[in-house]
C-alpha cells in the first residue's frame, strides 16, 4: 500500500512539474547568451544583406564556441573573437558593395518582446552579441548562442520553423 501511494505521489509530482514547465514555456536559460542581427530596413536588399551578415557571424561564433564547457568560457571566447567578427562583417558589406555603417556590441542589450509559435519571449536586457546594420530599423534575426539552442533559424518576418532542444525533448518524450 505504501509503495502504491509513493508511486502515485511520484507520478503526480512529475506530471505537475512537467506541466508547469510546458505552461510557462521558459525555454531559454537565464544565463544564456543571445545573438541578434538587426537589418538597416525591411527592404529586400537590406534584409538580404542582414542574412548574409548573420550567416557569416553565426558560423564563426558557433565554430568559436564549439566544445565550450561553461558560460564564463563562452564569454571569454566571444570577447576575444570580437575583432575577427568586426572584420567579417566589414568583408560581407564590402562584398555586397554597400557602405552601410554597422555596430557590434557584446554585453547587455535590449530585446523587444517577441511571440513566436505560441511562445512569448519577454522584453528586457539580455547578455548578447548584437550586430546593427545601418539605421537598425529593419526586422531582426536572433538566436541563442550559448548554450547553443537554435536548431533552425528564426526570423521575425518568416514562417520558418524554430525549435529548441528542450522543445524537441518535450515533444519526443511527452
Amino acid at each position: 500500500m505504501k509503495k502504491t501511494i509513493l508511486l502515485l505521489l511520484l507520478i503526480f509530482g512529475t506530471y505537475f512539474s512537467v506541466s508547469k514547465l510546458i505552461e510557462s514555456k521558459e525555454l531559454i536559460p537565464k544565463d544564456a547568451i543571445r545573438m541578434r542581427v538587426i537589418g538597416n530596413s525591411d527592404s529586400v536588399y537590406d534584409q538580404n544583406v542582414k542574412m548574409k551578415v548573420k550567416e557569416k557571424v553565426e558560423k564563426e561564433v558557433f565554430s568559436t564556441l564549439k566544445n565550450t564547457k561553461g558560460i564564463k568560457e563562452a564569454r571569454t571566447k566571444i570577447k576575444k573573437e570580437l575583432p575577427n567578427l568586426d572584420k567579417s562583417v566589414l568583408h560581407v558589406l564590402q562584398d555586397e558593395k554597400t557602405s552601410l555603417v554597422y555596430n557590434i556590441h557584446y554585453g547587455m542589450n535590449y530585446f523587444p518582446e517577441k511571440e513566436f509559435r505560441g511562445v512569448t519571449y519577454k522584453e528586457g536586457e539580455y547578455e548578447s552579441l548584437v550586430v546593427t546594420l545601418g539605421e537598425g530599423k529593419g526586422s531582426n534575426w536572433w538566436c541563442v548562442l550559448f548554450p547553443p539552442l537554435c536548431l533552425v533559424e528564426a526570423t521575425e518576418s518568416s514562417d520558418v520553423e524554430y525549435k529548441l532542444f528542450i522543445e524537441e525533448m518535450m515533444d519526443k518524450y511527452l
